[in-house]
């Protein structure tokens, strides 16, 4: 088995491989956490037995499928249905009443993974009468993890904390009620998918979604170093309506960026904000 090769723990050499990515590809991994990237090059690298950086370097710009491979390494895909309850309570609680007084309801979940948020929101919006006259944009850079979101399907284990979450959150019917199971597999209900639109974007490079209402983004962000963190959050700033709601992560913050004084806090806890009339 090779070992690490030392040339990976300088940070030039990292970003020689993802500016040689972007150029090929047009993926942009250049501003992501250089530790979190560094972590997942070393873990590729060592499952692939190669000799040392420039051979994984020459076979990632030459071998297609062994990219899309490291593009699976670099996404985040750690998520689950109503993840931290309390957030989505708040959501339920002390939005969805903001939301109600729109005519119709555009809302972007940004870096959806596979789906888990995406099917959250839309049933707590059904549950709350507002999925009829909402749009939900979902987005990932990933197509890959884009067409497990599509789909709808998770394992059928998973559902046991999925509905603990779920009744935490203030779940107003039985949970089971939005799925199928077939095979230890759960398939969500089909009607949940009809006001929801895929694309791919990549928060790094792509441009904005106007005129959105709510845009949700959590735990993406602490993944990016603070110039693309500064870039996101403008994206989202333009994407806003006035008034306009913006959910981040537990563990993420406007805080550092240059776009602080451009929110007001509606509910700190939660990470919920709202971009102000002036």
């Amino acid at each position: 088995m090779s070992m690490e090769p030392t040339v990976l723990t300088e940070s030039a050499e990292i970003q020689v491989l993802l500016e040689a990515i972007y150029q090929k590809y047009g993926y942009d991994f250049r501003h992501y956490s250089k530790a979190s990237i560094r972590r997942r090059i070393l873990q590729r690298f060592t499952r692939s037995n190669l000799p040392d950086l420039a051979a994984l370097q020459s076979k990632l710009l030459h071998d297609k499928n062994f990219f899309h491979t490291l593009l699976m390494d670099f996404s985040i895909n750690v998520t689950e249905m109503f993840r931290d309850p309390a957030f989505y309570l708040a959501l339920r609680q002390e939005i969805i009443p903001i939301l109600k007084t729109y005519p119709i309801v555009r809302i972007w979940i940004a870096g959806c993974s596979s789906g888990e948020e995406i099917y959250s929101m839309v049933i707590l919006l059904e549950e709350e009468g507002l999925l009829y006259k909402s749009l939900i944009y979902a987005t990932d850079f990933n197509e890959v993890i884009l067409q497990k979101a599509r789909q709808g399907i998770f394992p059928a284990e998973r559902m046991k904390v999925y509905t603990r979450n779920y009744q935490l959150a203030g779940g107003k019917d039985s949970f089971s009620r939005y799925y199928n199971v077939k095979n230890d597999v759960a398939y969500m209900e089909k009607d949940l998918k009809k006001n929801i639109i895929f694309a791919t974007h990549n928060l790094a490079t792509d441009g904005v979604f106007g005129e959105m209402h709510l845009i949700m983004c959590r735990n993406v962000m602490i993944y990016f170093d603070k110039e693309l963190q500064d870039r996101v959050i403008g994206l989202f700033h333009d994407s806003l309506i006035r008034k306009g709601i913006l959910c981040l992560g537990e563990k993420e913050s406007l805080r550092f960026t240059q776009y602080n004084r451009m929110f007001d806090e509606l509910n700190a806890p939660e990470k919920i904000f709202q971009k102000p009339l002036r």
